[in-house]
């Protein structure tokens, strides 16, 4: 039920995003500088990484982004991620999607967002779990219902501003049996909660998310893809020590 309830909610939201944010021309919110808050959480996706785990290190042309991974949860997306690392899938290639207060996308060999690849040439199901969300700084699989491989190596980064979640989207979180906790931390971090049970998140960013904003405030194209080239040096996969 909580399942149904999420991704029916997450059909609705999504039409309406960015209606009525009082910005920009088009409706979407100003791309102003983001001042994020230091939070201090023992919940394990916001708490960062622990000695021993799994860690993926994003050598971008504006920066570097660490990501700490999640193969409990999310054992099929981690495994495809970091094998795709391993064989420099991911080497110079670019973000090719970039919407200010959204997500921020790459992972797509051939550049143009249509394309991609699993290291088992073959699609994987979405893992979902109560202990990963899509908090602002969620590394995400960025798959398609209708052409699960032809994204399957697709990621995005969850770009949401930290502001107070909506009335109307914590309520429906709520009745869908959404653990008071999470809806706090949604509060104080930002996310995509409508999102949660609709995609697989895997990861989560620990240092850089300063980078993912300054991705996200760049001029775009009617497709949403960045006028000025971001590129993906390469992702490398090793173990956190402190």
């Amino acid at each position: 039920m909580k399942k149904i309830l999420c991704m029916l909610l997450s059909a609705v939201l999504f039409a309406g995003l960015f209606a009525g944010c009082g910005g920009e021309a088009d409706g979407r919110p100003k791309k102003k500088a983001v001042k994020r808050p230091e939070i201090e959480t023992d919940y394990p996706q916001l708490a960062g990484p622990k000695e021993g785990d799994p860690i993926a290190v994003f050598d971008t042309s504006l920066g570097e982004i660490r990501v700490v991974l999640f193969p409990q949860q999310a054992p099929m997306a981690v495994e495809n991620f970091t094998g795709l690392c391993e064989k420099g899938y991911y080497n110079n290639t670019s973000f090719h999607r970039a919407v200010y207060g959204f997500v921020v996308q790459g992972g797509d060999a051939s550049g143009t967002g249509h394309k991609g690849s699993t290291i088992w040439d073959a699609p994987y199901p979405a893992e979902f779990s109560p202990a990963l969300r899509h908090f602002s700084g969620a590394l995400c699989a960025a798959t398609s219902p209708k052409d699960p491989l032809s994204t399957a190596s697709q990621f995005y980064f969850v770009q949401s501003l930290p502001k107070k979640m909506d009335d109307e989207l914590r309520q429906r979180m709520t009745e869908a049996g959404t653990d008071p906790a999470v809806l706090d931390l949604y509060d104080e971090v930002g996310g995509l909660g409508y999102l949660d049970y609709t995609d697989t998140v895997f990861g989560q960013v620990y240092q850089g998310m300063d980078v993912v904003d300054e991705i996200a405030r760049l001029e775009t194209d009617e497709n949403d893809r960045p006028l000025e080239e971001v590129l993906v040096n390469s992702v490398t996969v090793s173990t956190f020590a402190p």
